[in-house]
């Protein structure tokens, strides 16, 4: 919570209209002033239009209040002078410039002195390799630049859109490890599907559902309760433990109206 007894980030009713269908039906969501809070749901359920929706980067009704403010009739940029951070699905790295000039394009004018201190503090890796292209290093160091640009400008909360995507099984780890340093220093909302990562990293979580919030509470919880897990993200075999190595697990069906299946994690048949 804020000084004043509020989530940092909260959401209510939030409704997306996009060419005319109706995408988000009324997402309520809130992010603590710390620690890792996951936004899940199958595939198709509006978790990046939520979190779009709170950038302002589509067209969205409802309440978005964040540290304690109004916001959902402000544009993007606006936002983000306020202290929003934005890591993409994709990451948004420019693999022709080198890992510096990276960062450097991230610098906010009029936001002080950036945070190179803190970013090379949390990872080390970027300072050791600010002159290399960041298009030659692995999916793990470019999720640190990443999360290294959204750490840079004082931003209060960061949304990491899910940032294992596609990612080979040791590297998932390395990105964990890249998540679990940048929350020591900033409140992270995780959008992910690898539910032993959520596991290990999330405090709270809410699950979407077509489009609504369908459950909100502890990760480990709903994660403890096979029949909820099944019935909300369509696991349909064994939950991942606290020890099963994270880039093998469980993640929910990509069925969003099929019966209820198990897939490889994201990453899982990457090289």
């Amino acid at each position: 919570m804020t000084a004043t007894g509020e989530p940092l980030l909260a959401v209510r009713d939030l409704r997306v209209v996009i060419g005319g269908r109706h995408i988000l039906h009324g997402v309520d969501l809130d992010v603590a002033d710390g620690g890792v809070t996951a936004l899940l749901g199958r595939n198709g359920a509006g978790k990046t239009t939520t979190v779009r929706a709170v950038l302002g980067l589509v067209p969205r009704s409802g309440s978005v209040r964040f540290a304690g403010l109004e916001t959902v009739r402000l544009a993007t940029h606006t936002l983000v002078r306020r202290g929003i951070g934005y890591a993409p699905e994709d990451r948004g790295i420019f693999a022709g410039l080198t890992v510096a000039e990276n960062l450097r394009l991230a610098e906010r004018p009029g936001a002080g002195e950036p945070a190179y201190r803190l970013v090379h503090e949390l990872f080390p890796e970027l300072k050791a390799r600010a002159g290399q292209l960041a298009g030659t290093l692995s999916g793990g160091q470019q999720q640190m630049v990443a999360i290294g640009r959204t750490l840079l400008n004082g931003n209060r909360l960061i949304i990491a859109d899910e940032p294992t995507k596609g990612l080979a099984p040791r590297v998932v780890t390395e990105v964990a490890r890249v998540l679990e340093r940048a929350a020591q220093a900033v409140p992270v909302l995780l959008v992910e599907q690898n539910l032993a990562l959520v596991r290990r990293l999330a405090g709270p979580c809410v699950v979407l559902a077509d489009g609504r919030t369908a459950h909100s509470g502890p990760a480990a919880e709903l994660l403890a309760d096979a029949e909820a897990s099944r019935r909300l993200l369509g696991v349909a075999r064994h939950l991942p433990s606290s020890a099963e190595p994270l880039g093998g697990s469980t993640v929910p069906s990509r069925s969003p109206g099929g019966p209820p299946r198990a897939v490889p994690a994201a990453g899982e048949a990457a090289g």
